[in-house]
């Protein structure tokens, strides 16, 4: 079976008129978040990924996972292996995750919960029980093109055990690193870590 190209990918959207109809938010929103989800269940779509990476006229949902074991969070960067070379550095990401597609189901009650898991069940080996899986926020983010495109579901999922690592351990390296020690200087500085890292793990 031929393997879909990236960009012909069918990924989860809504219309940004839809979405923002009671006005943009900057950053992480974290009231009325029943009312976003419920939103985006009810009038969200299918559309070609390719189409949609330039029309700020629709939002690529995006579920964006942190992982806490007691108070240390798994990070991962990416290795020289790395298909994109533009990912690889020295900086370490929190967040696991990407777009929900249509093999998640039929838009409705449970693509969410299945795109996001199946995200997760892609990225890491986890050997443990998840003891909370809780929607902490919603990032919209207005400051680059990329980011206009994209709304990130921010899910803080803590774990019973450290035992996590990630699955394609060539092109990337996972590890633990406590909540104490994360500051600006050894996370990423992509805009939605910086966002979390600011208007939530630093408030902890």
């Amino acid at each position: 079976m031929e393997k879909i190209k990236k960009e012909d990918e069918q990924v989860l959207v809504i219309k940004s008129e839809i979405l923002f109809k009671n006005g943009k938010w900057q950053g992480l929103k974290t009231d009325n978040l029943d009312y976003y989800i419920d939103l985006i269940k009810k009038e969200s779509q299918f559309k070609r990924r390719g189409d949609m990476e330039n029309d700020s006229s629709f939002q690529q949902i995006i579920p964006y996972i942190l992982f806490s074991f007691e108070d240390q969070f798994f990070a991962y960067k990416y290795l020289k292996a790395a298909g994109d070379q533009r990912l690889v550095n020295n900086d370490y990401q929190l967040g696991v995750g990407g777009h929900i597609n249509k093999k998640d189901g039929d838009r409705g009650k449970n693509i969410l919960e299945v795109g996001m898991m199946r995200e997760w069940n892609e990225e890491v080996n986890f050997q443990g029980n998840l003891i909370q899986k809780k929607l902490i926020g919603i990032i919209n983010d207005e400051s680059r093109s990329v980011e206009q495109v994209h709304l990130g579901l921010v899910y803080h999922f803590v774990g019973d055990s450290s035992n996590i690592n990630v699955k394609e351990a060539d092109k990337m390296d996972g590890m633990m690193i406590g909540l104490k020690d994360l500051s600006g200087d050894k996370i990423s500085h992509s805009v939605w870590m910086q966002i979390v890292y600011n208007e939530y793990l630093k408030k902890i």
